[in-house]
């Protein structure tokens, strides 16, 4: 047997086991998805995204799309998912920037902060509190935007050296576009960690940090709860993490080949969440279920609008 043959036999193996292990678990009753390259990929709808949706929604399983883009509102990405076919509403869904502004509420309530970052960034930031400006910020925090200015780097590379905190919303170094690959986040983090010698904390995936907050949004438990995405060093590293089922999905970053060189394995690896249609059951207590109640930044809690799926209720 060849080389390749053999290393795709030992995967084959490999996953064998962990699908056993998988079938063994607890059945799922809540489930976190990436966005782009699992339900989109360049703004198109992958087939079978919708189907997979809409059996969450009608058979009552909480579920919560997660993404690292920081650039838009939970509103605007919404609306994005709406014009591919594919409706949500803003509350399922879960970005990097929305993970970031919480933790800096938490970390320095009513704090400051330098941004390079877009409307999903600075919003997220308003909404916990937070003042942008650029003297003498708690934070230097940099997010996805689309077309990085040299002048804002520098700027930010200025203030860390005078002593401000540098936080990153995901170390994800390329974003997709219809042209190709785009720099990110990840890529222009690595740029001022060069340029200061500090490095940044980053709050997205793979952070456990990101998927605990997804958990508790959604009264969700870790045991029962399965990630899937496309990537493996963000999106599976994340679940198993956390304690999470997770399943690779091939229809974005990547492919089986390159899932076979990480030191890990996802519980599953199918072609697209098309195959993942007629896996969902019906969940226990559907219809009984209410949205868990979220802090505010005043610290007093509110009752989440009624965003997932009921056997009632409309559902990222």
């Amino acid at each position: 047997m060849s080389k390749t043959g053999d290393a795709m036999s030992k995967t084959n193996d490999a996953m064998s086991k962990t699908n056993d292990a998988m079938s063994s678990q607890p059945t799922i009753e809540t489930y976190l998805m990436d966005m782009d390259g699992v339900l989109v990929h360049e703004e198109r709808l992958i087939p079978g995204a919708d189907r997979f949706v809409g059996r969450l929604q009608h058979t009552g399983h909480r579920f919560l799309i997660l993404t690292n883009n920081s650039i838009y509102t939970p509103r605007d990405l919404a609306a994005r998912l709406a014009t591919t076919g594919l409706v949500v509403a803003e509350d399922a869904i879960w970005t990097s920037a929305l993970a970031t502004a919480r933790f800096l509420h938490q970390q320095r309530p009513a704090g400051t902060a330098y941004v390079i970052g877009e409307a999903g960034l600075t919003t997220a930031l308003h909404e916990v509190g937070y003042t942008l400006s650029e003297r003498d910020p708690d934070y230097v925090v940099l997010g996805e935007t689309r077309a990085y200015s040299l002048e804002a780097i520098t700027r930010a590379i200025r203030l860390i050296d005078a002593g401000a905190r540098f936080i990153a919303t995901n170390p994800d170094p390329t974003g997709p576009s219809p042209a190709g690959p785009t720099p990110a986040t990840g890529a222009v983090a690595a740029l001022i960690q060069k340029a200061t010698g500090v490095k940044p904390y980053f709050v997205g995936k793979p952070n456990p940090l990101m998927m605990r907050e997804a958990l508790r949004a959604i009264d969700a438990h870790s045991e029962s709860t399965v990630m899937i995405g496309d990537r493996m060093d963000t999106d599976v590293v994340a679940g198993i993490e956390a304690g999470l089922q997770t399943i690779l999905v091939l229809s974005g970053i990547t492919t089986r080949a390159e899932a076979e060189r990480f030191p890990y394995l996802p519980s599953r690896i199918v072609d697209s969440i098309a195959d993942l249609v007629e896996t969902v059951g019906q969940a226990r207590g559907a219809a009984s279920w209410r949205p868990a109640r979220r802090s505010t930044p005043d610290g007093m809690g509110s009752p989440a609008p009624e965003q997932l799926p009921t056997r009632s209720a409309e559902a990222s």
